[in-house]
C-alpha cells in the first residue's frame, strides 16, 4: 500500500524553479533511496514533503493531501526527518534532546539507547560537547521519538569517520529488520545503498529520470545519472 505519494511536483526558490516534475512512490515499510548528483533537487524535494518549501502538483501521504499543510501538522502525521546538517539543541543534554520531541509510541528512551548504546552513555552530556557521529545518532533519535511512519535521512552519513558511519548504517539496518518502519534515504554511499534499500528513484535537474526496484537499478544509469556505479 502507497504511504507516500509525489505526481508532478515543483517547487521553486523565488524566480528560480527547482522542481520541474518530481514523481515518487513510497510504499508502507519501503525503503527508498533518492539519488542523484549534487544540486538536482533532492533536499528540495524533502523540503516540500516536509512542508518547508511550497510547491504544486500531488503529494499524498496515506491518501490525503498534504501539500497545504503546515511543517508541524506534517510531522505529526507522521513524517520525521533527520535534516543534514544534524541541528541537535546544542545546551540541551541528549536525554533532553530526545524528550522535547517525545510522542507515544514504540520509541522511548530505553529503545534509542539500545540502538544507539553510545546515546545512553552520554545522556546527561549536553549536546554541543558530542562527536559529529554522536550527534548524528542524536538527531536519529530525536526523529524516531516522534514515532514516525516515514522517517526521511538526508545525508545522514556525511563527513563521518567510517566507523560511525557503519555503526549508523547497522542501526538503519536494524530499523528496517525489526520495526516496518517506512525510510527515504538520501546518501552518497553507494555500495550501502545498494545493499540496503528495497528501490530507488533517481532525480536530474529537478525531474524524476528514473525509478524502480534496486536491483534492476544497472551501473549504466546509475553512472548516468549519479556519478558512479
Amino acid at each position: 500500500m502507497t504511504l507516500l505519494l509525489l505526481e508532478n511536483v515543483t517547487a521553486s526558490y523565488g524566480k528560480a524553479q527547482a522542481l520541474f516534475d518530481v514523481n515518487l512512490n513510497l510504499k508502507e515499510g519501503e525503503l527508498m533511496a533518492l539519488m542523484g548528483r549534487n544540486g538536482m533537487g533532492k533536499s528540495t524535494t524533502v523540503k516540500v514533503i516536509m512542508r518547508m518549501l511550497r510547491g504544486t502538483g500531488n503529494l499524498l501521504f496515506e491518501g490525503r493531501d498534504i501539500m497545504g499543510l503546515p511543517s508541524h501538522r506534517v510531522a505529526q502525521m507522521g513524517l520525521g526527518l533527520v535534516p543534514e546538517g544534524r541541528r541537535c539543541f546544542r545546551d540541551l543534554t541528549v536525554a533532553e534532546n530526545l524528550s522535547a520531541s517525545a510522542r507515544l509510541g514504540y520509541w522511548s528512551l530505553p529503545r534509542i539507547f539500545e540502538l544507539f548504546p553510545r546515546l545512553g552513555e552520554r545522556q546527561v552530556q549536553v549536546a554541543d560537547s558530542l562527536s559529529g557521529g554522536e550527534q548524528q545518532m542524536l538527531s536519529i533519535g530525536r526523529a524516531l521519538m516522534t514515532n514516525p511512519r516515514l522517517l526521511i535521512l538526508d545525508e545522514a552519513t556525511e563527513g563521518l569517520a567510517p566507523i560511525v558511519r557503519q555503526e549508523i548504517w547497522v542501526a538503519i539496518g536494524k530499523l528496517k529488520a525489526e520495526t516496518g518502519i517506512a525510510i527515504l534515504l538520501i546518501d552518497k554511499s553507494i555500495k550501502e545503498l545498494r545493499e540496503i534499500c528495497d528501490s530507488a528513484t533517481l532525480i536530474e535537474r529537478g525531474k524524476t529520470v528514473w525509478t524502480g526496484s534496486m536491483k534492476s537499478l544497472d551501473s549504466q544509469t546509475l553512472d548516468r545519472y549519479v556519478g558512479v556505479s
